[in-house]
């Protein structure tokens, strides 16, 4: 017998939408309400809402917290200012990626200060686990695992500040991007973020979890007039994948390091010391094997993960993501190629099925939005 699917605190609410649910990473999640495309364009033109409640929320309370998060994680914590968010990636003893997470400095309705990591779904109880090991007594710092008894929801498209600005207490406009704060959200204390993953500017929520529907119903009516929709994982998928937003399992794993994956930014090793750095050191000096690069197909046949990349009839690497682009109306993906193909405008091709569709090299991301 297999174990029952986890269900965020929105399942009835998608349910009552006739969202098409499906199993992601455990969790019972909506594919789509209406149509992916649909959906994609109402995001890119309106106001797109997504259940990201399956997504990992870890708080790490104690005057240790930011010292210890910086000898788990490739990027300096300690250093955030308050209210600030970055990302960061947790890579194994080899370099490989364990994860990529973002990890918030923020202060409570008391003034004390906290740190929250956000983690993928699929990669939750690997993380828990990994802090765990790595957190002692001495670290002064107390660990708690908020996933289950909080909500989070993506707010996310042009007009998502003008939908969700009446329910809270923020001033959005003014909140930086990749800032946060304690705030309150249609009458519930919670945190709000200007963060999110499909390319667009909005915001990311946590609340109680009994107390998400409430804010959802108040976020829809407010956001009726913006042309507010509910967007499921599928949409979610071909607005990141537009945004070259990686995606663990896809294009980050434990066998990818953050240098070819196009993560170097977010890789601090001068004075510091967490797993992976060492090898990272070592990785850095030396050639890649291989390099994440965007791909755009002339023809209307999508590529799909693990087709093969080709350069003269030769396999030179694989495709990781890929997708028809509902904003760009080709097809487009991301793939992993030796470095001496990595070059925007190189002509290659991509074997969809025993026939090769060229494809040319394009810089990442694939779309910008208009006020980047």
């Amino acid at each position: 017998m297999t174990d029952p699917l986890a269900r965020t605190p929105l399942f009835d609410w998608h349910v009552a939408r006739n969202a098409r649910m499906v199993d992601f990473a455990g969790w019972s999640m909506p594919v789509q309400y209406s149509s992916i495309v649909d959906e994609h364009h109402a995001t890119r033109r309106a106001v797109g809402v997504f259940d990201i409640s399956h997504m990992g929320r870890l708080r790490f309370d104690g005057a240790g917290a930011g010292n210890f998060l910086d000898r788990l994680l490739t990027r300096r914590v300690s250093g955030i200012e308050q209210g600030l968010i970055r990302y960061s990636l947790v890579t194994n003893e080899a370099g490989g990626i364990l994860d990529d997470v973002l990890v918030y400095h923020l202060a409570d309705a008391e003034k004390t200060p906290f740190h929250l990591l956000v983690v993928n779904a699929s990669n939750r109880a690997k993380i828990v686990e990994w802090v765990r090991k790595h957190l002692s007594d001495a670290d002064g710092t107390t660990f708690r695992d908020q996933t289950i008894e909080t909500a989070m929801i993506a707010v996310q498209g042009p007009r998502a500040l003008q939908a969700l600005q009446p329910i809270v207490d923020a001033d959005l406009v003014d909140m930086r991007y990749y800032s946060g704060q304690v705030a309150h959200i249609a009458g519930h204390s919670g945190i709000i973020s200007r963060t999110g993953y499909t390319g667009e500017d909005g915001c990311e929520l946590i609340v109680a979890a009994e107390a998400a529907e409430s804010v959802v119903q108040r976020l829809f009516r407010t956001g009726e007039p913006f042309g507010i929709q509910p967007v499921g994982l599928g949409a979610r998928d071909t607005l990141r994948l537009e945004a070259a937003m990686p995606l663990y399992g896809h294009e980050l794993s434990e066998s990818i390091d953050p240098y070819q994956a196009g993560l170097g930014f977010a890789v601090q090793l001068k004075g510091r010391d967490f797993p992976g750095a060492h090898a990272l050191a070592e990785i850095n000096e030396r050639p890649q094997q291989s390099v994440r690069i965007g791909l755009e197909l002339a023809g209307k046949r999508v590529p799909r993960e693990h087709y093969s990349v080709l350069a003269g009839g030769a396999p030179i690497g694989e495709v990781t993501s890929g997708t028809f682009s509902p904003t760009l109306e080709r097809p487009i993906a991301m793939a992993y190629v030796q470095p001496e193909y990595a070059e925007p405008g190189t002509e290659l091709a991509v074997d969809i099925r025993g026939r090769a569709e060229s494809a040319r090299v394009v810089a990442l991301p694939f779309y910008h939005r208009e006020d980047n």
